[in-house]
């Protein structure tokens, strides 16, 4: 193996957004680091989050109140410890934010000349706790953080890297099973490179680009999730993904989001003949949690026979809706659109996975060394409904706490002494790039029709049987050529397809994002779903 194929840190981070970034840099004042991002640094969820933060900085309001919301929106599912951790440090994780440089939006009108910052209140929350910069907060953070991250010395960037596989004791035959490092795929001379280091952290997101509509942007295809299964770690509550209700309906923008900040400062849901349809679903109207407004667009659009419902906010003032929301006042008004005169068309998409790898509160997975942050992990936070501006919260939190375990005990710990490096003598270049192209439409394409926001038992088996067929096809295609990037996220999601669906196939009842039509009431008493490896 030569120096250029291997790399070492102490530790290894898999993931550039706002988990990724926020545990980098709190690394880095004692640990060298080496951040891998799939693509170009920005490009990942967080740096498309409109809404916002949530946090107690009100006076009026109370971290008691906060957690109360966050239950509630969680269907009963959310684990206390989880949920207390997340909330209970969620001030000190945004002033940290501040401190890095990090701007949100004052509240100008006040008297005391806008040394406060101007909240803003979503679905599902009981006040205003919503600090946001404009509707382009992931951005903010996002640029802010990443600045910082180029310019430390303790930190390497690696962009436009797939991470392949981990690399643990347990794949080479010893009986406890600790994280080495990872494979990681050079996306620009395609070529696998090894990375050794003393701990990894896998802050990798989502997984809603197993869905044919989706508002990710390209690079959520649940590498971290399906990585860590591969190593040995359990799942929890895949069945939950959650559709954001309202995700611009154009055919040049599919994947755009309209932020659910809208609807708190007074949109309303309409039919196509501008009839009112929210109230008829629930009594907090367009301001209930996400899954009760998805499911009612859906259902609406599915009664309907039309392609969506509309988003109206011509009834505020052109200024406020402009200085507020003008990320989406432009990119609407690109599309022909003007949001102070039309409503909006919106479809449901898929935008948030509420599960993930299982982790305690200093972020550590089944796998010793093996941390997950953010999106790609299960807290127990979410439950069986995400509460909106909780998931950047829930990254920040999680990430500083996991710094604080993995600085703790990294002196403990001595790199392996050697990697077996990458083997393709035994594969070939690729000439039939369509059966990825085929496999990877027909996959989104059956989660989206059977594993979608109703689901039945039929649908759930129909959808198994296809996604086992196609593991067997990927595994064969990924054993016989060199590997590409639709290949490793094809090979990703078409493993997390599968947790998603035995997950749902598990909950024997519909609760949250889960609504299964054969099993339509509640447990009693819930629990989460758990998976764990070689258990099918």
């Amino acid at each position: 193996m030569t120096q250029l194929n291997e790399h070492q840190s102490d530790v290894l981070v898999i993931g550039s957004g706002a988990a990724g970034l926020t545990i980098a840099l709190n690394l880095a004042k004692q640990c060298k680091v080496i951040l891998v991002s799939k693509s170009k640094l920005s490009e990942g969820s967080t740096y498309y989050a409109q809404g916002g933060i949530a946090a107690v900085f009100d006076d009026n309001d109370t971290v008691e109140a906060h957690i109360r919301d966050t239950k509630i929106a969680g269907g009963g599912l959310c684990e206390d410890k989880g949920v207390r951790h997340t909330i209970e440090n969620s001030k000190e994780a945004i002033l940290w934010l501040i401190k890095n440089g990090v701007s949100f939006d004052r509240d100008l009108d006040r008297d005391d000349e806008g040394t406060e910052y101007h909240l803003t209140r979503e679905g599902g929350h009981s006040h205003r706790r919503i600090l946001h910069t404009a509707d382009a907060t992931g951005k903010e953070i996002q640029l802010t953080l990443q600045q910082q991250a180029l310019t430390h010395p303790n930190i390497t960037v690696l962009e436009r890297y797939n991470a392949v596989d981990l690399l643990t004791t347990q794949k080479f035959g010893e009986g406890s099973n600790r994280v080495l490092g990872a494979y990681v795929w050079n996306r620009d001379i395609e070529h696998v490179e090894t990375i050794k280091a003393k701990s990894v952290v896998l802050a990798t997101g989502g997984c809603s680009k197993v869905y044919q509509y989706t508002s990710n942007p390209d690079v959520s295809s649940g590498d971290g999730i399906a990585m860590a299964w591969r190593a040995g770690c359990r799942v929890a509550n895949m069945e939950f993904n959650q559709f954001h209700p309202t995700c611009l309906y154009h055919p040049d923008a599919r994947n755009f989001l309209l932020t659910e900040a809208l609807r708190g400062e007074g949109a309303i849901l309409r039919r196509p003949d501008g009839s009112r349809f929210m109230p008829d679903f629930d009594e907090r109207a367009e301001l209930a949690p996400r899954d009760i407004v998805a499911q009612a667009i859906d259902f609406e659009i599915k009664r309907l026979g039309v392609d969506c419902m509309y988003l109206d906010i011509t009834h505020k003032p052109t200024e406020f809706v402009i200085k507020h929301f003008p990320t989406i006042y432009h990119r609407c008004l690109e599309l022909g659109i003007d949001i102070t005169e039309q409503p909006i068309p919106v479809v449901p998409a898929a935008h948030y996975t509420c599960g993930g790898v299982m982790i305690d509160l200093d972020g550590k997975t089944d796998v010793d060394g093996l941390y997950a942050v953010g999106e790609v992990s299960y807290t127990g936070l979410h439950g069986a409904n995400r509460l909106a501006s909780n998931s950047l919260l829930e990254c920040i939190v999680y990430a500083r706490s996991a710094s604080e375990h993995i600085i703790a005990n990294i002196e403990s710990i001595s790199l392996p002494e050697t990697l077996p490096a990458w083997d393709e003598s035994q594969v070939s270049n690729s000439d039939e790039e369509v059966v990825i192209a085929h496999n990877w439409h027909e996959l989104r394409l059956f989660m989206w029709d059977y594993v979608g926001i109703v689901r039945t038992n039929k649908r759930l088996e129909r959808a198994l049987r296809r996604c086992q067929m196609l593991q067997q096809e990927i595994q064969e295609y990924y054993s016989n050529f060199r590997v590409s990037n639709n290949l490793l996220e094809l090979r990703n999601l078409v493993q997390v397809a599968e947790l998603i669906i035995r997950s749902a196939m598990d909950r024997k009842e519909s609760r949250g994002l889960h609504f299964n039509t054969d099993y339509p009431t509640k447990e009693d008493h819930p629990k989460p779903t758990i998976l764990t490896p070689d258990s099918f």
